[in-house]
């Protein structure tokens, strides 16, 4: 009996200990607040590995990813996110920087059109379906595109406008 009132008391010792999926979560987001984007992703990566559901961290680690210029990782990580949420517009526009900077302006506008959909206010996703559209040699949209984001308030759309829509 004294063995069973051990082991028992040395289990749930353990198990107050052993960190959740929630506690990695929230220590990765303390470090990418401080710029430790590599830390960030490993205990991201740590959540994920707990609960292979964990959408919020599949994002973040996306995000964490396309800033150390990861983008296949990001890429990934994106539509892992789009596949457990098909509402999250930000994957969506996430995953359209990640194949804009792979050169892949297709699937951008594809992207940014889901996004805008489920958020039409998106001025992110304006301005990056519009810089598509013009690689694309569819000035026409990516000019109106342009236009929609400086509507929106999106301080870059005005520079690509002027460069672009002359």
């Amino acid at each position: 009996m004294k063995h069973l009132l051990l082991l028992s008391f040395i289990m749930i010792t353990c198990s107050t200990w052993a960190q959740s999926a929630t506690g990695y979560f929230d220590k990765a987001l303390k470090k990418a607040e401080t710029g430790n984007t590599k830390g960030a992703i490993a205990d991201y990566t740590k959540a994920i590995s707990m609960n292979s559901k964990f959408v919020e961290a599949y994002q973040n680690r996306g995000v964490a990813k396309l800033k150390l210029n990861d983008l296949k990782g990001a890429l990934t990580d994106f539509s892992k996110t789009i596949e457990l949420d098909t509402m999250n517009a930000d994957a969506f526009t996430g995953r359209a920087n990640a194949n804009y900077k792979l050169n892949n302006f297709k699937e951008t506008v594809d992207d940014c059109t889901s996004s805008i959909a489920l958020n039409p206010k998106d001025y992110i996703a304006y301005n990056l379906r519009a810089l598509s559209y013009n690689k694309l040699g569819d000035k026409k949209n990516a000019c109106k595109d342009f236009s929609k984001a400086i509507e929106l308030g999106s301080q870059s759309a005005i520079k690509n406008k002027a460069t672009f829509c002359k």
